[in-house]
């Protein structure tokens, strides 16, 4: 048995900075991958939202037997949808392209959903900052079908 106040278990200044250091070494490993992951997250949820919104126009101009339309402004970096209502993209995502559709003037670009399923439409491209993937949606102008593809950087 140990007198009270004479335990020498428990650990030195040394222990704990070591400890310290490899916390400090794994979280500088970590977080920039971490970082990364949400910044991809974000691209590829904008254009998930933004191929849903173009899903719906479709089934919209199918139900209700109207032509129904989506509008890019890549300069504003948005798009409106059937009810007028703009969404603006967050900053760090833009639309870098838009392929095919109707140009309307002021560079905005508007794509055509028509009631038999066809539509006027080709490609969206959607990034990020430096380093993150690039996200295409692609239509299909025959049968209206939507599709999300991952692609790189040039």
């Amino acid at each position: 048995m140990s007198p009270a106040g004479k335990d020498n278990q428990g650990f030195t200044l040394l222990e704990l900075l070591v400890v310290l250091l490899l916390l400090g070494l794994s979280s500088l490993i970590v977080l920039p991958a971490i970082d990364k992951g949400l910044r991809d997250r974000e691209v590829r949820q904008s254009a998930l939202e933004i191929a849903a919104v173009a899903r719906e126009l479709r089934s919209k101009a199918l139900r209700e037997n109207n032509l129904q339309r989506l509008v890019f402004d890549p300069h504003e970096n948005s798009y409106r949808a059937w009810n007028g209502k703009k969404i603006v993209l967050p900053s760090e995502i833009e639309i870098a392209g838009v392929e095919g559709g109707e140009p309307i003037g002021e560079g905005l670009t508007q794509f055509l959903f028509y009631p038999n399923g066809s539509l006027l439409a080709e490609r969206v491209k959607i990034s990020g900052r430096e380093g993150s993937p690039v996200y295409f949606l692609r239509f299909d102008p025959l049968t209206g079908r939507v599709v999300v593809l991952r692609g790189e950087r040039p």
